[in-house]
């Protein structure tokens, strides 16, 4: 039984610490907690990690986010993994940074990776988890936002939110996408707190 989970990201130093990599940024999270490193292949890097019997790929594709797609695809019939054993980790700009948000299908919301992922498998029928980056930026100025540099505080926020994400995969794959979205979805106690305190300050 093996899982397929895709990290999207732009490849090159020059996108690291971009609020659009932190697809990647979850996945290098996901490796260094399991003492494995990512090695190239087609279409990207894989790093290999297996939990109570599973199975999990960990996907960089090299292909860049709006032709994601061609990886995605491409790994999925090399490994025989169903669409169902497949999640990919994105960025998304209409939610707060570092809200976490997991479902099992959906639109891509305006992504380009994950609208170039549903092209390719013509199906919407996967699930993903999205973490929200926030959209502080003026009109017309999108593209900068996405491609500009995190701070030192919201990579700090960004290993939090891979540490919980790497435990909702692994729930996933051990007692299935329902209890893992149970998870993801909740927001932690800390947060909890937090947004009661900025009601409150309102």
């Amino acid at each position: 039984m093996e899982y397929l989970i895709v990290g999207l990201g732009n490849i090159g130093a020059e996108y690291a610490s971009t609020r659009h990599n932190i697809g990647f940024m979850v996945l290098d999270a996901f490796a260094k907690a399991f003492n494995t490193i990512f090695l190239p292949t087609r279409y990207g890097e894989v790093a290999e990690v297996s939990w109570k019997g599973r199975k999990i790929a960990l996907l960089k594709p090299s292909t860049y986010m709006n032709l994601s797609g061609k990886a995605v695809r491409y790994h999925l019939q090399h490994r025989s993994v169903p669409n169902e054993h497949l999640v990919v980790i994105s960025d998304d700009l209409n939610l707060p940074f570092g809200k976490i948000r997991m479902r099992e299908r959906g639109s891509a919301g305006g992504h380009n990776g994950l609208q170039n992922i549903a092209d390719l498998l013509e199906t919407e029928d996967w699930a993903r988890i999205r973490v929200g980056i926030g959209n502080d930026f003026n009109r017309g100025a999108q593209i900068n936002f996405v491609l500009g540099d995190l701070s030192e505080e919201e990579l700090a926020t960004v290993s939090e939110v891979s540490s919980r994400i790497i435990e909702g995969v692994k729930i996933l794959v051990t007692q299935g996408p329902e209890r893992a979205m149970n998870f993801l979805n909740t927001a932690p106690k800390t947060e909890e707190k937090q947004e009661k305190s900025e009601k409150s300050t309102n």
